[in-house]
């Protein structure tokens, strides 16, 4: 079940606030635990166990943990227990399908036979769910938090639906106090409802058209793939992946206000970087944070010696690029972005100040984009060709394609949109202007005014939407 669907937004939707709306404020919890099992299940009902299982054992390990909390030892050991089992786990679900295929690779290369296994399965959502539990445990290790009051909160702190299969991550210390009382109140509901059309909008009005496009240029044949077609392409797939998950985001946040719980955001216009470092301080905001306070700090972050702090980066891009899909095309765009931030902090940075905003913001747009191809790309070669393409303004096709077989109306006047709700944002005067209505939308006599962007908003999405066929989120698949 997707929040993008008819089925989410006219059955489980109305039918869960419904029921968490009627029941007094001591049972919500469990309507809201009820509503989020149900919602992993559906999509997955075997594996809601491996998540009850996992929390369970987490919620142990934490309760062990702040039991010896005066021996430093013994809650190591624990601590080390927990993110064994949890690693361990990830590794099997994500990771164990991608080296069975590397060692029968190299089996079938030296003649040795092959490794016979059965395909493993991937949990929906699994390495959101995984680094959430590791913060919990981490957290409480930290004594960022007390342990959960009970298993039941800790399970809610896990799979609350809004969050649970794309993010944001959400660390424990920033909703422990939500879990146990939150408010509620008509104007958070209403700035949630905006929310969630905003995202709905981004997702259904400019995600999915643009992915359409980028779609139909990586099906291309080699013979059919030309300059102009390829740039198309991966700046379409640009497009669909910010407005798909950053719609996503909105969507979650948005469902979080409804019921009370306030998540950070996870997405600030990242195309309006100047430098790459600045790029991971907006996209994706909440597995930054994870990664640095989780694992870049813990490995001497910035304390270390300049050495140091560059494989520090190098780890952390790597590991991020392996977290996000199981397979090299996802390392080497880790690597690649790693490679980038570590010339930056080298002496790039120094330079890029003294441009202009518009040359530092285009050169990092490029940039990003040249990651992008590793990121779309189902493997190497299809990456190498499309980078063949990309840097030969000469090449001639054999087969051509016409233009208005990838790029019709629709699609033509979404990429203008797309280009306007990424980049006018930088211009000083436009900036102004949307902060000043942002903030008219919040004052309570305008409320009107959110009222109705939500109700356009949302009808429009709708229509679209029912006009369309079934197209999940980008990242439901890591």
């Amino acid at each position: 079940m997707v929040f993008s669907s008819i089925l989410f937004i006219f059955g489980f939707l109305p039918i869960f606030l419904l029921l968490y709306f009627s029941v007094p404020a001591r049972y919500k919890n469990y309507i809201a635990l009820a509503g989020s099992c149900f919602f992993y299940a559906w999509g997955a009902p075997l594996f809601i166990f491996v998540l009850i299982g996992t929390s369970l054992l987490d919620y142990q390990f934490t309760l062990l943990i702040y039991k010896y909390r005066e021996q430093s030892r013994q809650k190591k050991l624990i601590l080390i227990c927990s993110l064994v089992m949890n690693l361990s786990i990830l590794f099997y679900f994500k990771y164990f399908n991608f080296f069975v295929s590397q060692y029968n690779w190299g089996a079938d290369f030296l003649g040795a036979p092959p490794l016979l296994v059965t395909h493993v399965l991937l949990p929906i959502g699994i390495s959101f769910f995984t680094f959430q539990e590791i913060t919990y445990v981490v957290d409480v290790y930290r004594d960022n938090a007390p342990p959960a009051r009970s298993y039941f909160d800790f399970l809610l702190y896990i799979v609350l639906f809004p969050q649970l299969i794309a993010g944001p991550i959400v660390r424990y210390h920033d909703v422990a106090m939500q879990l146990r009382q939150r408010t509620h109140s008509p104007e958070k509901a209403m700035y949630g409802i905006y929310r969630f059309s905003i995202g709905l909008a981004k997702k259904v009005i400019l995600a999915n058209p643009m992915g359409s496009v980028a779609d139909q240029v990586f099906a291309l044949p080699a013979d059919s793939l030309t300059f102009a077609y390829s740039w198309l392409g991966i700046t379409c797939y640009a497009f669909q992946i910010y407005f798909d998950f950053s719609g996503y985001s909105d969507m979650a946040i948005g469902l979080g206000k409804i019921i009370g719980f306030d998540f950070l955001e996870n997405f600030n216009r990242p195309y309006l970087s100047k430098s790459i470092t600045e790029f991971w301080r907006r996209w994706h905001i909440s597995l930054s944070n994870f990664m640095k306070e989780y694992l870049y700090i813990p490995l001497g972050g910035n304390q270390a010696t300049a050495l140091r702090r560059y494989v520090n980066l190098w780890i952390v891009f790597f590991l991020s690029g392996l977290w996000h899909g199981a397979d090299w095309v996802f390392v080497i765009w880790g690597l690649y972005h790693g490679f980038l931030l570590t010339i930056e902090k080298m002496f790039w940075l120094r330079i890029e100040k003294k441009l202009p905003a518009i040359v530092s913001t285009a050169i990092t747009f490029f940039l990003v984009l040249i990651g992008w191809v590793w990121f779309r790309s189902h493997n190497i070669s299809q990456a190498t060709l499309f980078f063949s393409r990309m840097f030969d303004p000469f090449y001639s096709s054999t087969n051509p394609v016409l233009w208005s077989t990838l790029l019709n109306n629709r699609a033509i006047f979404t990429l203008v949109i797309s280009f306007a709700v990424s980049f006018l944002p930088g211009v000083t005067f436009f900036q102004t202007a949307m902060t000043a209505f942002q903030n008219r939308l919040q004052a309570p006599r305008y409320a009107w005014m959110q009222v109705c962007s939500s109700l356009a908003l949302f009808l429009l999405s709708v229509i679209v939407l029912s006009n369309s066929g079934f197209n999940p989120f980008i990242y439901y698949r890591f």
